[in-house]
């Protein structure tokens, strides 16, 4: 394969994957009666039967052997940010409150900078700080609208941003890792569904066959956008897939606005206006400081002979 086809695949992977991720509130929208609680259970239980599969097929089983303490201690953290994560997208969406996990989306990549400076102590250019000023404002303004802070959309942005960063420092490929997470949380989860069960609770097996493949889809749903992502990140540059990645809270507010009908007052309007152009400077600055890396690389970072 060609290094030009390479990344049109990789590309149409890329798109793939966050249109599939901006669908989320469709499918999420379909599982009621089931709780958040309950769903976020089924989605970590079939994510990992799904994935130990795709292990098994691809032989790579013997890669979840001999994990060090310290790699299972991040697994641990990754585990729990994304459970967090998806539980809180869940809620967000079965409570008719699509429009702020989209919110929360749209300010990951501004609270994984801010990670970045306070973690790693990584310097921000003058673009980035204002890009992160004027977020905080968008908050404000969005808390003065709803009355209270946007705590959905900043519970996703801020556990997102500590899953990615466990996943940058976890010395595991993508689906080993997704796989360990899974490991780790499955306990929690079938015990949770086995509960459930017992009292009478749960939905899995009394709502007709369609609402039992629905919730056992979960998995597959989960993993899919995964794999592509996986697929897109080999093939084409970071900075495509930076931009693709605003695909997913598009779609997602699209669906809240036009398809939920949910509110947006002008003050929320003036809100996202003010992320979306804090988005913009982030963005025009990371692609123009690559360019400029492009034209005149830095000599420390050439390879030792």
């Amino acid at each position: 394969m060609t290094a030009r086809k390479a990344e049109t695949v990789g590309a149409a992977c890329g798109v793939g994957a966050y249109v599939l991720w901006g669908a989320f509130p469709a499918f999420f929208g379909l599982l009621g009666p089931a709780g958040s609680v309950e769903i976020l259970a089924h989605r970590v239980v079939w994510t990992l039967a799904l994935m130990f599969l795709v292990l098994a097929v691809s032989g790579r089983l013997h890669s979840l052997r001999g994990l060090s303490a310290r790699t299972w201690l991040l697994v641990t953290a990754a585990s729990t940010a994304i459970a967090v994560n998806w539980g809180t997208y869940i809620y967000g969406v079965t409570s008719d409150r699509v429009v702020e996990t989209a919110l929360g989306y749209f300010i990951n990549p501004l609270v994984s900078v801010l990670l970045g400076v306070v973690i790693f102590r990584e310097r921000l250019v003058p673009a980035q700080i204002v890009a992160l000023a004027l977020a905080a404002v968008a908050v404000i303004v969005i808390t003065v609208d709803y009355g209270h802070p946007p705590y959905i959309a900043l519970t996703l942005a801020a556990s997102f941003a500590l899953y990615g960063l466990c996943k940058k420092v976890m010395p595991l490929d993508p689906r080993t890792s997704l796989t360990a997470e899974g490991i780790v949380a499955a306990p929690v989860a079938i015990g949770y569904l086995v509960f459930l069960a017992l009292t009478g609770a749960g939905t899995f097996l009394g709502f007709g066959a369609g609402h039992t493949l629905l919730l056992m889809a979960a998995g597959p749903v989960t993993a899919l956008p995964l794999l592509l992502f996986g697929a897109a990140a080999q093939r084409v540059p970071l900075r495509t897939l930076g931009m693709l990645q605003y695909l997913t809270p598009a779609l997602q507010m699209a669906w809240g606005v036009a398809v939920l009908h949910e509110d947006m007052p002008a003050s929320r309007w003036i809100g996202f206006a003010l992320i979306w152009v804090a988005l913009a400077i982030f963005s025009t600055d990371a692609l123009v400081r690559v360019r400029r890396e492009r034209r005149n690389p830095d000599p420390s970072q050439a390879p030792v002979p």
